[in-house]
C-alpha cells in the first residue's frame, strides 16, 4: 500500500524536470523559452497521465532593454546587477526630486509629497506591521500620489536589484517608469540624494506575444476535478528555480505517484502548469473565465514550495481544507503548517476569490518576503532534491485526500470572501490596483 513512497524518495522525475526547466534559458511570460518550458512540462506529464497538451491565448509581450538612475548628474545605477526595469513598465526617462518613501506603506505615501517626484520604497514592511504589502500595491500608491517614476528597493543584502509586474495584464499604466534596485544602491540613493534631482529611464518594448497553460489528467471521468497547479513561467533575469520551477517540478513528481494511485481516485485530478503567472495571474485567470467552477472540487497551487522542509498552507478560511491537510499530517506523522490567511497572489486566487476551495501550498522559510526569489539569485543552487521528493509524498496524499468523495469541502460565498478580505486589510490594496472583483 505504501510502496508509492518508497518509489517517490527514490524518484528522480522531478528533480531532472527542475534541471531541465532552470537549463531552458529565460522562461518570461510570452517567450520562446517559456513555450519550450510548457513543451517539456507537456512531455514530461504524458509519461503519467492522459490527455496532455497545451492551450495556447495572447498576451501583450514585455521585453527588457536597459534601465539606468542618474542622480544630481551622478550615473548611480546602469547595470542589471544594480537597477532593472520592472515588467509591465512603461518606456521613458523622467526626472524629479528623490523622495524616500520608507517601506511604502500607505501612511508614508500620505505623509510625504510625491507630486512629480522620484519616489523610492523598500520591499518588506516593518516588523511591527500587520500586513504584507505586494510590489504592486507599493507602486499604485506611488502613482496615485502623483509621482513620476517608482524606484523598488531590495531589502535582501548582495547587490540582488528585485523584478516583478507594475501595471496591468492588458498594457502599461500611465507613464510611470518603475525600477527595482539593490539594497546598496537604495541604501545609497537615500543616503545622499534625497531631494535632489534624479532621473529614471527605462527601455523596452511590448510586442504581440503568445503564453499557454499546460493540461493533463489522470483518474476517473467525473465532471468534477481536482486541480493540482503551478505555474511554469519564470523572470527572465535568473533560473527560476525556485519561482516556480521547483512547484513545477513537483507537479511532475505528484503525477507520476498518482499514476501509481490511479485506482485510489474518486475524483478527476487535472494538473495545470500555468503560463503568464509573474505578469498578472494571466493564465488562470483565463481557465477560471473558461471552466464552469462548480466543477471544480478544490485547487492545490504549488507556488513556493522546496524552498524548505516544512509545508506551509494557505487555506483561506476553508474549513474543509484545513481539516484535509491536518487529515494528511496525522496520518503521515510529518507536520505541515496551515494558516487561514487569505493569499491573493498566486495562481489559486481566480478560483478561490469565488468561493472554490483553494490551498496555496509554499514552504516555511527563514527568510522575510520573497528571499531570493525574484532576483538574479533564485538558482537551482538553493534547492534539494531530498525536499523535493519529501513534500511530493504528502502533497500526493493530500490531492488523494481532496480527491475522496467523501471528504467534504464546503464552499464559501462570495461575500465571506470579501469580508475576509476586509477584514485582513487586504481590500484596499486589491481596490488600488484594479484587483478588486466584486460590486461595492
Amino acid at each position: 500500500m505504501t510502496e508509492w513512497i518508497g518509489e517517490t524518495f527514490t524518484s528522480d522525475a522531478g528533480w531532472r524536470h527542475l534541471t531541465e526547466l532552470v537549463d531552458t534559458g529565460t522562461r518570461m511570460a510570452g517567450s520562446e523559452g517559456e513555450r519550450a518550458a510548457a513543451e517539456a512540462t507537456r512531455d514530461a506529464l504524458a509519461e503519467y497521465a492522459r490527455d496532455a497538451g497545451l492551450s495556447t491565448f495572447d498576451i501583450q509581450g514585455w521585453e527588457r532593454e536597459a534601465s539606468a538612475i542618474t542622480a544630481d548628474g551622478e550615473t548611480v545605477a546602469s547595470d542589471d546587477r544594480a537597477v532593472i526595469a520592472l515588467p509591465r513598465s512603461p518606456a521613458g526617462a523622467v526626472t524629479g526630486r528623490l523622495v524616500d518613501a520608507g517601506h511604502g506603506l500607505p501612511e508614508e505615501f500620505a505623509e510625504v509629497d510625491c507630486e512629480d517626484a522620484v519616489v523610492i520604497a523598500r520591499s518588506d514592511v516593518p516588523d511591527w506591521y500587520d500586513r504584507y504589502i505586494h510590489r504592486r500595491e507599493k507602486y499604485y500608491h506611488a502613482v496615485e500620489a502623483g509621482a513620476a517614476a517608482f524606484v523598488y528597493v531590495n531589502h535582501v543584502e548582495g547587490m540582488l536589484p528585485p523584478t516583478g509586474s507594475v501595471g496591468t495584464p492588458e498594457e502599461p499604466i500611465g507613464d510611470v517608469p518603475a525600477v527595482g534596485v539593490a539594497r546598496e544602491t537604495g541604501a545609497r540613493l537615500a543616503r545622499r540624494y534625497e531631494g535632489e534631482t534624479a532621473t529614471v529611464s527605462v527601455d523596452c518594448a511590448t510586442p504581440d506575444a503568445t503564453s499557454q497553460n499546460v493540461h493533463a489528467e489522470l483518474g476517473p471521468d467525473t465532471d468534477e476535478a481536482v486541480l493540482v497547479t503551478s505555474h511554469v513561467d519564470a523572470h527572465d533575469i535568473a533560473e527560476g528555480a525556485m519561482d516556480n520551477g521547483a512547484g513545477t517540478a513537483t507537479v511532475v513528481e505528484v503525477a507520476k505517484a498518482l499514476a501509481a494511485r490511479e485506482g485510489e481516485l474518486d475524483t478527476r485530478v487535472e494538473f495545470v502548469a500555468f503560463g503568464a503567472e509573474e505578469v498578472g495571474l494571466v493564465g488562470s485567470s483565463r481557465l477560471a473565465d473558461e471552466t464552469d467552477l462548480e466543477d471544480v472540487k478544490a485547487v492545490l497551487n504549488l507556488d513556493g514550495v522546496v524552498r524548505g522542509r516544512t509545508l506551509q498552507c494557505y487555506t483561506h478560511g476553508f474549513d474543509g481544507l484545513i481539516d484535509a491537510t491536518e487529515a494528511v499530517a496525522d496520518r503521515l506523522d510529518h507536520p505541515i503548517t496551515t494558516s487561514p490567511t487569505m493569499n491573493p497572489h498566486s495562481d489559486h486566487w481566480p478560483f478561490v476569490q469565488w468561493g472554490v476551495p483553494g490551498i496555496h501550498v509554499m514552504s516555511e522559510t527563514d527568510d522575510e518576503g520573497r528571499g531570493w526569489g525574484h532576483t538574479h539569485a533564485d538558482t537551482l543552487d538553493k534547492l534539494e532534491p531530498r525536499t523535493l521528493r519529501e513534500q511530493a509524498v504528502l502533497l500526493t496524499e493530500l490531492a488523494v485526500e481532496l480527491a475522496d468523495e467523501e471528504r467534504s469541502l464546503p464552499r464559501r460565498d462570495t461575500a465571506e470572501i470579501a469580508t475576509a478580505l476586509e477584514e485582513q486589510d487586504l481590500a484596499e490594496g486589491m481596490q488600488i490596483v484594479g484587483d478588486w472583483p466584486y460590486d461595492d
